[in-house]
């Protein structure tokens, strides 16, 4: 190949498994995404400005672990185990503690994972007792890594006796006493929580950091901890793996350390490489691979099957090619059109006097109740809201958003009571009135009988000609959803950083009807909450709905104020 004629010279600590995929990836003789040749960069600065080494002799012991294996690693998998595994800084520990690494499916993520655990629980790591936790969401997700080092050593008893003891649970190595476990939650024995090295499959279905902070708070009672990741992207948005990847991003710019985090990222630089095949190897470099030409050509399969419908076979752009589509009939908006919603709310706009609306929804004051204030200002629709949580709900449980956090960065108040008091969001309304030009609210009709009273008593009416609350209804969405939809797509919807925003317009979805009418739902009427959402769409059909009463009544002699408009 051109690249082994125009090899450079190794660094100095550089090894030549590592070398070479750097020479693949600088050769330009295949195609790489953006994530790659920034990688390359900083592991090449690392070893050119930091005092740090690999260990030679120890990773070509790894690698004579190969004979065990029916595969091989290839040229990426072993720069990846070289530097998580093989390389030391000046005072013994390691450099590339944790390893991230997000590829397409297919690529090989568990072969890679179970050649890594098992190299790393004999005695070649030099660690006794190196236990080994493998996690993911669902049980078979969590053993597909354990099961591969399983039929490993099942499939040559007579051999591996001498050195391990295996059961359909547990894994263990003779010499060092190290074992290999799989989880769905959090270990609960003594020994559970003292690992030597924590693995995370398939970190795309996490929706939460819960079960990853309590796996890791066990790590450093064992010399050289170590995390490993491995995903491809999926459909649960703002999680962790959302936020590792913005992370990642930083980093590999070269924005911010990277804190001992190898990020090994492959994914189409751009959704209309998806329908360019010389492309794919971008997302999967095991592609590059002749021997995978079984792989190839079920890739090119789906891809017939995505080309006639990209709507129904959307998991090809996102597992295959790591580019998320959402699904793009149902969803309100994309996730990119979310994170532009969540930047900040400028200063010296005219918040305080211009005229706004607010709207409130909630499914029962015993769950979620959410309140808001809208304005619009030349053409952008400004929104701030808050949530109440009722502590005591009996569906708590299955709700998987990190409540705690939102509840730490002011977005919501946890009542530790039966249920909500109706006078809560009533008040909370009436405080921004104080502070802002409110001339009404929407709130659905269903909705409001609950909360009557407290609004009455606030002096709130529902009035037609003279109320400020108008009861919202189902049909009258159809009338705000272009609207709300347009203002999405060209980013006029502004509401900072709201995670609690990003969850609840995520889980919302278009409900269409046989005319075509369009109006709002829940993907799951449980644990995903939409309050918040439906809050803001309350809004929307308050100020227009009121317009058009308004406009359609003569109000010429009355004394009013001015209409909010949009």
């Amino acid at each position: 190949m051109q690249a082994a004629r125009n090899r450079r010279k190794r660094r100095p600590g550089m090894n030549p498994r590592i070398q070479a995929y750097i020479d693949i990836v600088e050769s330009g003789e295949i195609p790489m995404c953006r994530e790659q040749l920034l990688l390359i960069k900083r592991v090449k600065a690392a070893f050119e400005n930091e005092k740090i080494h690999v260990d030679d002799e120890q990773l070509e012991r790894y690698m004579g672990l190969q004979k065990y294996f029916e595969y091989k690693l290839l040229p990426w998998e072993e720069f990846v185990f070289a530097l998580h595994n093989c390389t030391y800084t000046e005072s013994g520990a390691l450099r590339w503690p944790i390893l991230f690494i997000e590829v397409g499916r297919g690529a090989g993520k568990n072969g890679y994972l179970a050649y890594e655990d098992f190299a790393l629980v004999t005695p070649i790591n030099g660690v006794k007792h190196y236990n080994i936790d493998i996690f993911a969401t669902a049980e078979d997700q969590a053993r597909a890594t354990f099961d591969d080092i399983y039929e490993l050593l099942d499939g040559n008893k007579p051999y591996f006796q001498k050195f391990f003891t295996w059961t359909k649970e547990e894994i263990v190595n003779k010499a060092t006493m190290s074992r290999i476990k799989y989880h769905t939650s959090a270990p609960k024995t003594k020994d559970g929580g003292r690992p030597g090295k924590v693995d995370f499959d398939e970190l795309h279905a996490y929706e939460n950091s819960k079960l990853i902070d309590v796996a890791v708070g066990g790590l450093g009672k064992r010399r050289l901890p170590r995390r490993t990741f491995i995903t491809t992207q999926g459909d649960v948005r703002d999680g962790p793996l959302d936020k590792y990847t913005a992370r990642a991003e930083k980093v590999l710019e070269g924005n911010t350390p990277d804190g001992g985090w190898l990020y090994f990222i492959c994914r189409l630089d751009s959704d209309a490489e998806i329908m360019q095949p010389e492309m794919w190897g971008k997302a999967n470099p095991s592609l590059y691979d002749p021997a995978r030409t079984e792989l190839l050509e079920e890739i090119k399969l789906e891809f017939e099957e995505y080309k006639e419908d990209p709507a129904g076979h959307g998991a090809f752009a996102t597992k295959r090619m790591n580019r998320p589509q959402g699904d793009k009939e149902a969803e309100v908006t994309s996730w990119e059109n979310i994170l532009a919603a969540s930047r900040p709310i400028p200063e010296g706009i005219g918040l305080e006097t211009h005229p706004a609306v607010w709207g409130v929804d909630y499914a029962s004051t015993q769950d979620f109740v959410a309140a808001g204030v809208l304005w619009e200002i030349q053409g952008t629709y400004y929104w701030i809201t808050h949530t109440w949580v009722c502590a005591q709900s009996k569906t708590l449980s299955r709700i998987q958003f990190p409540l705690a956090e939102a509840e730490a960065r002011g977005e919501l108040t946890m009542v530790d009571a039966p249920e909500i008091d109706p006078e809560t969001p009533v008040n909370w309304i009436v405080e921004q009135s104080e502070k802002y030009n409110l001339l009404l609210g929407g709130i659905d009709h269903y909705r409001y009988t609950l909360l009557s009273k407290a609004f009455a008593s606030a002096g709130f009416s529902t009035d037609k000609r003279t109320g400020n609350v108008k009861l919202t209804y189902t049909p009258e969405q159809s009338q705000v959803a272009p609207i709300i939809t347009s203002a999405f797509t060209s980013q006029r919807i502004v509401w900072g950083d709201s995670m609690l925003m990003r969850w609840y317009t995520n889980n919302a979805c278009r409900l269409i009807d046989k005319r075509g009418n369009i109006s709002f739902g829940k993907y799951e009427p449980k644990s995903r909450k939409t309050d918040g959402f439906m809050a803001m769409v309350a809004a929307f059909v308050a100020a227009v709905i009121k317009q058009d009463e308004m406009q359609a009544a003569d109000y010429s002699s009355a004394d009013l104020p001015d209409v909010y408009t949009y």
